[in-house]
């Protein structure tokens, strides 16, 4: 069974479920979510979207 989700709105859920149950600030996660825009224009780009496809893989079960 394949499940279709927009990342944002996984992101979104994950940011509130810190901020309701484990007392995060609202403010550290916006700090935390501009970190992640900013760490994506780096040079280490790459290596998270080849880390981030790769546990993608392993958790789909397509990973070989």
């Amino acid at each position: 069974m394949t499940v279709s989700l927009s990342l944002v709105f996984v992101l979104g859920v994950i940011a509130w479920a810190a901020i309701k149950f484990l007392g995060i600030r609202l403010w550290v996660a916006i700090v935390i979510a501009l970190f992640g825009f900013w760490l994506s224009h780096t040079i280490l780009a790459p290596a998270i979207e080849s880390g981030t496809r790769s546990g993608v893989d392993v958790v789909n079960g397509t990973h070989e």
